[in-house]
C-alpha cells in the first residue's frame, strides 16, 4: 500500500493519518510505503514483470495522476503488460459472503424503518426536499453514513421523469409521491423505491395502477433464484410479459412499442452491492446464482397523451426491492417496507 507519510503539521489542520506503519498494523498490508514512492516502483515493476493489473486513472486524482505516471501507463497499456484490474475485482464481487449479506440485511433494515418513518411524515403541503431531509436524518440516525446516492423525490407527474432530482416542489393533495432512495452501511447501499399518497389514501386510478405494478414486483421476486436458472434479462422479460396483462386487466390497450418505450421504459433490475448500480462491467444476461444480490423495480409511468386511459394520465408508480438471490427461495433484504395498500395506508394514517 501507498499512503501519505506522517506529518504532525498536516494532521494538525487534517487530522491524523495512518502513516507506513499504521497501515501494517492496521489494514494488514504486506508492504508499504509512502506515496512520493509510487512512480518509481510502478517504473521498476514494468520492467521486470509480466503483467500489471490495474485501471487507468480515471478524473479523479490518484497516485496515477500525474503526467510521468500516465506516460508509463500509456507504455505499458501498449505493450500489454498492464491489463485492466477493474472486471476481474467485479467478479469477486458478484457473489457475496454470508458476512456481507448480514451486512446488507442491516443496510437494508435501516432503509426500511426511514421508509416508515418518512411515509407516516408526509402530508399535503411538505415539500419534496424537506422529504428527503426526513429520509436522510432518519437513516443516518440508525446508523447508515451517507444516503448512497441523490435521491428521487418526486411528487405528482414529477415522477414521470425516472431520474427526477430537483427535489424542490409542493407536494400536493391527491397525488402520489415516488420516492427512490436508500441508506449506505458499512459501505454496502441499499437502493428502495415506494410511492404513496400524500394524503395518505390512494384514489380508485391510483389503486387500480399501483396494485398492477405491485402484482408485476411480487411475480419477478419469486423468479429469484438459482433453481429457477433465469438471468437479469431473462426477469426483465417476464415482467415485461406481466406488466403488459396487468395493464390490459384495467382498460389500457398497449402494444409492446408504447409498453416499452413509453410506459415502462427501463431494465427491471441491476446488481447491488457496494456500488448502487453495481457490477458495471458485467452484462445481465449471466444465469442468477446464490448470494448474488439485485433489484428489482417495475415501473409504469402514464404521460399526458390520450392514447392512454384519462384517469390514469400524469401517474408515476415505482416499486423497488433488493433481492438475495437464494437455491430455492429468494430473500427480499427491504421486506420491512411497506408496499401493499392495505400496510401503506394504515402506515401514513398513524403517524
Amino acid at each position: 500500500m501507498f499512503v501519505p507519510p506522517k506529518s504532525p503539521s498536516a494532521e494538525l489542520w487534517d487530522g491524523p493519518r495512518t502513516g507506513v506503519d499504521g497501515v501494517k498494523e492496521i489494514f494488514g498490508a504486506d508492504e508499504a510505503y509512502e506515496n512520493s514512492r509510487f512512480p518509481s516502483f510502478l517504473k521498476q515493476v514494468l520492467g521486470s514483470s509480466e503483467h500489471i493489473f490495474m485501471d487507468s486513472p480515471g478524473s479523479q486524482p490518484t497516485l496515477a495522476s500525474n503526467d510521468a505516471t500516465k506516460k508509463l501507463i500509456e507504455t505499458g497499456i501498449k505493450l500489454q503488460t498492464i491489463l485492466p484490474l477493474s472486471k476481474l475485482v467485479q467478479e469477486l464481487r458478484m457473489i457475496k459472503s454470508d458476512s456481507e449479506i448480514e451486512i446488507m440485511k442491516k443496510s437494508g433494515l435501516i432503509s426500511s424503518k426511514a421508509f416508515v418513518e418518512a411515509m407516516k411524515w408526509t402530508e399535503p403541503g411538505t415539500t419534496e426536499g424537506q422529504l428527503w431531509a426526513k429520509f436522510d436524518f432518519e437513516c443516518r440516525l440508525r446508523g447508515s453514513t451517507i444516503l448512497a446516492y441523490v435521491p428521487v423525490v418526486a411528487g405528482g407527474p414529477n415522477a414521470l421523469s425516472m431520474h427526477y432530482v430537483r427535489n424542490d416542489m409542493e407536494l400536493k393533495n391527491g397525488d402520489l409521491v415516488l420516492v427512490d432512495c436508500g441508506g449506505e452501511y458499512n459501505g454496502y447501499a441499499s437502493d428502495i423505491t415506494r410511492t404513496w399518497p400524500v394524503n395518505g389514501k390512494f384514489s380508485e386510478a391510483q389503486r387500480e395502477l399501483y396494485q398492477a405494478v405491485l402484482n408485476v414486483n411480487k411475480s419477478c421476486i419469486k423468479l429469484c433464484t438459482e433453481a429457477n436458472q433465469v438471468s437479469l434479462h431473462a426477469v426483465h422479460t417476464h415482467s415485461v410479459k406481466v406488466m403488459k396483462q396487468e395493464l390490459q386487466n384495467i382498460g389500457f390497450n398497449v402494444n409492446s412499442w408504447d409498453l416499452e418505450r413509453i410506459l415502462y421504459p427501463h431494465h427491471v433490475g441491476h446488481y447491488l452491492g457496494l456500488d448502487v448500480h453495481d457490477l458495471h462491467d458485467l452484462d445481465r444476461s449471466r444465469k442468477l446464482k446464490k448470494n448474488m444480490v439485485i433489484t428489482i423495480e417495475p415501473g409504469i409511468y402514464i404521460p399526458f397523451n390520450d392514447k392512454f386511459p384519462a384517469k390514469y394520465q400524469g401517474i408515476g408508480i415505482r416499486i423497488e426491492d433488493n433481492v438475495v438471490i437464494g437455491k430455492n427461495e429468494p430473500y427480499v433484504l427491504t421486506a420491512n417496507t411497506p408496499k401493499e395498500v392495505v400496510d401503506i395506508e394504515y402506515c401514513c394514517e398513524n403517524n
